[in-house]
Formats: C-alpha cells, structure tokens, sequence
C-alpha cells in the first residue's frame, strides 16, 4: 500500500462513515462491524453471543453498550439511517426508582416532584428558587446549585456515585442538557402526581426495526474493511502501524477513533496535562420470564441498588422484537440491560463478574421485574463515559500532540466528548470526505 496513504482505525460507526464516503483502508479489531453500537444474539440457555439472528428468530436480541438508541442528529444524516434500513420512532418512557420504597417518580425528577411528597417537594422548591449564584467548578457544586440540597441528597447524589463510579466530586459539570432546568415546570410539577411532559435531549428517538447491527453491517457491505486488526502500537518515526497478529501497515495520515488515552498509549506520547477521568461500564444483559411487577419503562435510573448499578433498561418495553419471536404475542418474558459503573478501567475479575451477575438476577427477582432468567451475558465498555478534570487542558493538548504525528482523532470517544450514533456517523462523514 503507498506509505503516503490515509487508513482508519476503528469499525465503529464513525469509522464505518469515514471509510463508506471515503473507502479508505478500515482496521477493525473486532470479526463483526459497529463497536459498542450493534446487536447480538442469544437463545435461551446460549453463552456464546450470536452476531445474526437466527433463522427461527427463537433468540434475546441485546445490543453490545446496552441500549444504543438514535436521537438528535441531521436530517441528512437521519435520512441515511432511513435509507440503509426502515426504522421505527418512539417516544421516550423513563423513571428514577427508589426500590426501598417501591417509588417510581417520572423523569426528570425535578419536574414530578408531587410523586415524592408536600414536604420534599416545599423544600425542592425553596432552594431551586433561591439557587446561589456562583459557577459551579466540580460536578457535585453543580448539582447543588441547579436542584438543591434535598433533592441532591434523595436522587443526584447517590446516582451520580454510581453512575461516575465516584468521581462527580472532581469532575467538571457535564450533561446539563440532559436534564434541564425550569422553575415553572418544577412548580407545576409539585402541584399534580400527573405524569408531566418528557423533557431534554432523547424525547424521541429511533431504532432500526431489524436490529442496530443491520446500520453497521450495510454501512461496512460498502467498506474496504479488514477484521481482527487490534492496534498495540503506532509507530510514528516509521509511519507504520502494528496490529496484536503480527502484522503492520504503512500510513501517511491516520483518522483514529481510538479512545484518546488508548491512542495516546499506542503513540507513546506522554501528556504534561492532568489526566482526565473515564468511567467504564459492565453491561449485565438478561432475557428471562417477566415478573409480576415488572415495569412498563423503557429505563430506570436508580440511586441505589444492593448489586451497584445504576441503570436499567428494557430492551423489550422499547420494541418486541427484542425478544424471541415466540414470546412476543403475549409479551411474557422480558429484555433487559443493566448498568454498572467502574472508574477508568478498573476491571472486575471474571469471578467477581459471575458472583455480581448472581446478585443482579437474585435482586431484579426479588422486585419482581424478572422470574427465571434464561440469558445472563456480560460484556465490557473499557471507556464508556468521558469526563473532565476543573480546569484541565489534556484532551485539547492530547489532540494537538497526536495531529502532529498526523494522527487525527475523530468520533466520540477519540475526541473525548458525548454524542449519540447520528453525530458520530455525521463525524466519519465529515473526516472521510476531508481526506
């Protein structure tokens, strides 16, 4: 291959975008397309993931990163999607539980606070009201100032424990967007138990009616892809690239949608700059016979749990399909993610990984959202969320280091930032096209 020649590191889709407008050289690590963003499949009593349905469609259909849902985006971008595959459109049904208490209070939390009673919701009130004026620096100032002391302490502070695996107290505010803040709709809110509008960032949303790996798989059909090519090494004095297999290819430029630390360790390039923090994420998924309380919710958000995670999502609350064909009709068995945070990639044993998988399906039965479980089967995101440190320059002075070497960094977790699926294929468009 001509040494001068741009290649793409990562099969993701927003590697899977560069490479469809571009066709240039892709090097995926995995043997399937899509990253963190495709299905796979197990029939009841299976360990070992298919990566197409089968032809009985007597298979749990679960998504790799959990539930990888389509929001936002360009028109243009979403009318790619359309093309490749039909979708569907939903609207979004989510919840903070207390299971202590059996409470679900519909999300956002802020804005039904009559669920959670006269007394908490006059306090909640009060201090979002008279919220001080100074800038938050750390995550934890943020969401004090923004929903109070009372309602921190009930929900955003146990969740954010978990969902950052401790570290909002050192983090720089994120995810405003996410849960927005309006007095007159927290003061409504507080007046009637009624359900109040969905509010924020993935109100609506869409999912391919085939699975999320049927976008991957058309969009790699048009790539000049090579499978089970993991990167250890980019080695910059000689332009060249070496794959865990023992081979190695030339590169002039390099679109990389490694995650930025992953790239950085690749590259041997040390940054001066604070480091900043990730969270990882074990996706505990579970197809098992509905229990007798088990929700109607497309996710939960929890601030507690006795197993550690702070999500849980129903994969088949969302769409049917996700469960095996013949269980759909009459919906009595159930699909379902569970999420748990660890920080920067501090990674359970497989024994510690069995013995929390035994706890999630003891605890989920003992709510009643699940009888018999028929599926359990983990899967890792070593960087799944991305955070900063106050005051910190290491993601600008990382990127800069690496276009240096003419590594440019593109995607979501290669520029160290969040965005949903339409953004990042948005952003492979765009890099691709440039080279």
């Amino acid at each position: 291959m001509d040494k001068h020649r741009t290649i793409i590191i990562g099969g993701g889709v927003t590697g899977l975008a560069a490479g469809y407008v571009s066709d240039l050289p892709l090097y995926e690590a995995k043997e399937v397309p899509g990253g963190i963003c495709s299905s796979y499949y197990l029939k009841a009593g299976e360990s070992t993931p298919r990566f197409k349905c089968p032809s009985d469609d007597e298979a749990y259909r679960f998504e790799i990163g959990g539930g990888h849902w389509i929001f936002g985006g360009d028109p243009t971008v979403l009318h790619f999607i359309k093309s490749l595959t039909p979708v569907k459109s939903y609207n979004r049904s989510s919840a903070v539980y207390f299971p202590d208490e059996n409470l679900y209070v519909p999300y956002p939390i802020q804005n039904n606070l009559a669920y959670l009673g006269k007394d908490i919701a006059s306090k909640a009130i009060s201090e979002i009201s008279n919220a001080p004026k100074r800038v938050p620096v750390t995550m934890e100032e943020w969401l004090e100032i923004n929903f109070g002391k009372t309602l921190t302490d009930k929900f955003f502070a146990p969740f954010h424990e978990l969902y950052t695996a401790g570290l909002w107290t050192k983090i720089a505010p994120q995810d405003a967007y996410k849960s927005p803040i309006n007095i007159d709709a927290v003061v409504q809110g507080a007046s009637s138990d009624q359900k109040k509008p969905e509010v924020g960032y993935n109100v609506t949303y869409l999912y391919p009616e085939e699975g999320l790996d049927v976008v991957a798989s058309k969009i790699s059909s048009k790539c000049n892809i090579n499978y089970g090519k993991n990167v250890v090494e980019i080695n910059t004095s000689k332009n060249e690239i070496g794959f865990d297999d023992g081979t190695g290819v030339k590169y002039g430029n390099v679109l990389s949608t490694l995650p930025l630390n992953k790239a950085l360790e690749a590259v041997s390039i040390e940054v001066e700059s604070s480091f900043d923090d990730y969270t990882s994420v074990l996706v505990l998924n579970i197809g098992a016979k509905k229990g007798k309380n088990c929700p109607e919710y497309h996710w939960l958000y929890l601030p507690y749990s006795r197993s550690g995670f702070h999500r849980v999502g129903f994969y088949s609350n969302v769409d049917s399909s996700f469960l095996p064909v013949s269980s759909r009709e009459d919906n009595n068995k159930v699909s379902i993610y569970i999420e748990k945070a660890y920080q920067n990639g501090s990674k359970p044993s497989d024994e510690e990984i069995k013995s929390y998988s035994n706890s999630v399906v003891n605890e989920l039965k003992d709510w009643g959202f699940i009888s018999d479980a028929e599926v359990v089967h983990p899967t890792w995101i070593d960087v799944a969320y991305t955070w900063a440190r106050p005051g910190s320059n290491w993601k600008e002075t990382a990127l800069n280091e690496l276009q240096k070497k003419n590594i440019f960094q593109i995607g979501r977790y290669g520029r160290w930032t969040f965005q949903g699926i339409a953004e990042s294929i948005r952003d492979g468009f765009y890099a691709g096209s440039s080279f």
